[in-house]
């Protein structure tokens, strides 16, 4: 064949392409929500101000903020990677959006780690805001201790993201919203987040994160290994029943 010819060579596109291209999308349509995001960051700011600067709540040792602000961590994540990632994919579901990714080349394992890489990048802003408004009130982390808070909170953004995916497939959309706004209060009260939980509260990924934060940042030590075993098991056992259970429509 000539020099300059044109060779058609239909073929789908590498799965590295399609991911990037995803994962592009969500964080574009992430960044049309603004005000979605800025929601998601008012309960765990005004938790963070009304439990860490005032004795509203009753906090193990002298140090209010070192209990306080990694728990206040560990909410946004649960906020932003589930609560409000189980709403708008059914939501999502329910409009069409998913049938018609469905008719692409992405896989449903694809389209949950495009959805999870996605709205890791936003908890990584968010945490770094709320951070800085922690060490502006008096919060001193351990910054030596910044890669295993790291991976905690990226098992319990898969954790999060795959029970959000879970929900999204298997419940209409307006019981989605109700299912998950009732995990979030319930995950709340009983993650230990502004006052003491029982030591079995750990198998809850809430409370499981916020005390790997804690040892970490707060008390620069490492992550207690029943954290560590907490969080993997939530983030299996959530991504495997998303990706078998997800559907496009």
């Amino acid at each position: 064949m000539s020099t300059g010819t044109f060779t058609p060579a239909p073929a789908r596109a590498p799965m590295r392409a399609i991911l990037r291209s995803q994962i592009r999308m969500e964080l574009v349509l992430t960044a049309r929500r603004g005000e979605a995001v800025v929601l998601a960051m008012g309960v765990p700011l005004l938790v963070l101000l009304g439990a860490g600067l005032t004795d509203v709540t009753t906090v193990p040792g002298d140090d209010r903020l070192a209990f306080v602000v990694p728990g206040v961590l560990a909410l946004t994540v649960m906020s932003t990677a589930f609560t409000g990632q189980a709403i708008t994919t059914g939501y999502e579901r329910s409009y069409g959006v998913l049938k018609r990714l469905g008719a692409s080349p992405l896989t449903r394992p694809g389209l949950l780690l495009a959805k999870t890489a996605a709205v890791l990048a936003l908890i990584v802003v968010q945490l770094l805001v709320l951070a800085g408004v922690g060490a502006a009130v008096g919060w001193r982390p351990d910054a030596g201790q910044l890669l295993p808070a790291l991976g905690v909170t990226v098992l319990a953004t898969a954790a999060y993201s795959g029970l959000a995916l879970l929900l999204a497939s298997v419940l209409k959309p307006e019981t989605t919203t109700g299912a998950a706004t009732l995990i979030y209060v319930l995950m709340l009260a009983a993650g230990g987040i502004m006052f003491t939980t029982p030591d079995v509260a750990v198998v809850l990924p809430l409370a499981a994160h916020a005390e790997a934060l804690r040892a970490t940042l707060s008390h620069g030590t490492g992550v207690p290994a029943a954290d560590w075993l907490s969080l993997a098991a939530w983030a299996v056992v959530c991504v495997t029943a998303a990706v078998k259970k997800m559907r496009w429509e």
